[in-house]
């Protein structure tokens, strides 16, 4: 079974692009997705510090919606003027970090993924402010968790240092950017793939689909992966 680590931010709209791209491809291929914390900023003086100003933050992150929204297989999911009308500077990824690890906790990798997913959604869709830790709380509450038991995972420093132990993983693999992806412990890519270019990857790599799609493995663009 191939395994790939998918190192991820919930503030991250090319990361948004490619959730949905791998669980379509972990329902194809035989893959297991582990899914990876890496917080870009951790708090509002790192997002500061890296753009210049929280303004000049949002402002450039926007910028960077845009092209996302160009590449979505569906724009409507990616809601900049609702991000831009927002009365709260851009948020950092951390709190959202600490709830997607709580998610794991609670159910496993599936947990993670179902959070992640809803966070995102919260974020690049609804222009919520994942920041807010109440904010995280209504997402797991409307998920089916136990807003109270949620809230008490999410406080144990076994929580805290869940996260930053994906995170100095991330470091000592190489990882500086999100999305990447590591495969097998050993291929890392660092972009944001599409579906055909996933599909051809695979290929590549001899990652066996599933009995329902092995037709899928006679119809293969070719692309190079560094």
């Amino acid at each position: 079974m191939t395994t790939i680590e998918f190192f991820h931010d919930a503030v991250c709209g090319w990361c948004y692009l490619l959730s949905p791209r791998l669980k379509q491809m972990a329902n194809e291929y035989e893959v297991t997705i582990v899914h990876r914390a890496y917080v870009l900023q951790r708090n509002n003086d790192e997002i500061a510090t890296r753009f210049g100003s929280l303004e000049l933050a949002k402002s450039e992150i926007l910028r960077h919606w845009q092209q996302c929204k160009s590449h979505a297989e569906d724009p409507s999911r990616i809601n900049i003027e609702g991000m831009r009308a927002a009365n709260f500077t851009y948020p950092s990824g951390f709190n959202a970090a600490l709830a997607m690890k709580t998610a794991e906790v609670i159910e496993g990798q599936s947990g993670h993924w179902r959070y992640f997913d809803a966070v995102q959604d919260a974020h690049m869709k609804m222009a919520k402010n994942i920041a807010d830790i109440e904010v995280l709380l209504d997402i797991a509450e409307l998920l089916g968790f136990s807003r109270l038991e949620f809230k008490e995972v999410m406080e144990l420093d076994s929580t805290f240092y869940a996260v930053e132990h994906d995170i100095a993983t991330a470091r000592n693999l190489g990882v500086r950017s999100v999305p990447s992806m590591l495969i097998n412990g050993k291929r890392l890519i660092s972009q944001t793939l599409t579906l055909d270019q996933l599909r051809a990857l695979f290929y590549q790599l001899g990652i066996a689909p599933k009995a329902k799609s092995r037709s899928l493995v006679n119809d293969q663009h070719h692309y190079n992966f560094k």
